[in-house]
């Protein structure tokens, strides 16, 4: 069976206070381009033609208008956020198409997200109506309560990331139902309202930019990215020389 439409929704709504720059960190630049530009194409180049809606605060629409302006940024929506992440991702759902049949939800400051996690998100919440990715954790964790602290088992634990993907009706329908402060994303929302959440595989490189040491990474890892880019093309230019070394020999 083919895979219904997607849609996409990348919330930017930070104020960017841990990162202590002049400017939210999604409109920082990483290599040259605004964190969230380099998001937003991620998710352009992975699933070509599916509406992107972007959710904003009112008060930063103009300014990533003209900083998007400045640079390659792919087509997008831009829409209104509110007052909570929940506000910003049901907003973000009326400016997206009805016509979705798989949606995913995506932070702004995630810009690493690869192909491959996207897509293998979408095809878990093809057939699951609901995923999320997930990685283990590899440090030790420790609960903190009014008797001290204690050792938490850190194999029952696993690290949420995004893009997180639902079926549109099951995403929609749990959007409809009111707010709780104990909702920390998307999936909580859903599950909340009685639908399971499967969980695939995430990645580490999947980072999330929250202070300025995550941009010092960021930026190393998109060095590596390139590295392999072009040792990957290295390889297929020598094997299509040999292929045609080969072929020349056997005239």
């Amino acid at each position: 069976m083919e895979p219904g439409k997607r849609g996409i929704i990348i919330v930017a709504g930070g104020t960017g206070s841990r990162m202590g720059a002049a400017r939210p960190k999604q409109f920082l630049l990483l290599d040259g381009m605004p964190v969230l530009a380099r998001t937003i194409n991620r998710f352009a180049e992975a699933l070509p033609g599916a509406p992107i809606v972007v959710v904003l605060p009112p008060d930063q629409a103009d300014f990533w208008r003209n900083l998007a302006a400045r640079f390659e940024v792919a087509p997008h929506i831009p829409a209104t956020g509110g007052a909570s992440r929940y506000e910003s991702v049901r907003n973000g759902l009326a400016a997206l198409p009805d016509d979705c049949d798989l949606i995913l939800v995506h932070d702004g400051v995630r810009p690493l997200v690869s192909r491959d996690l996207i897509l293998r998100t979408a095809a878990c919440a093809d057939q699951y109506d609901a995923a999320v990715p997930v990685v283990e954790p590899v440090d030790s964790y420790r609960r903190i309560d009014a008797e001290g602290s204690r050792t938490v088992d850190r194999a029952r634990l696993r690290i949420v990331q995004t893009p997180q993907a639902f079926n549109a009706g099951v995403l929609r329908s749990a959007y409809e139902n009111p707010f709780d402060e104990e909702f920390t994303d998307d999936a909580s929302v859903v599950e909340r309202w009685g639908h399971a959440v499967f969980l695939c595989e995430g990645e580490r490189t999947n980072l999330k930019i929250t202070t300025p040491e995550d941009l010092v990474v960021a930026e190393a890892l998109l060095e590596a990215e390139r590295t392999d880019d072009e040792q990957k093309t290295a390889e297929g230019d020598f094997a299509a020389a040999a292929d045609r070394a080969s072929g020349e020999g056997k005239e």
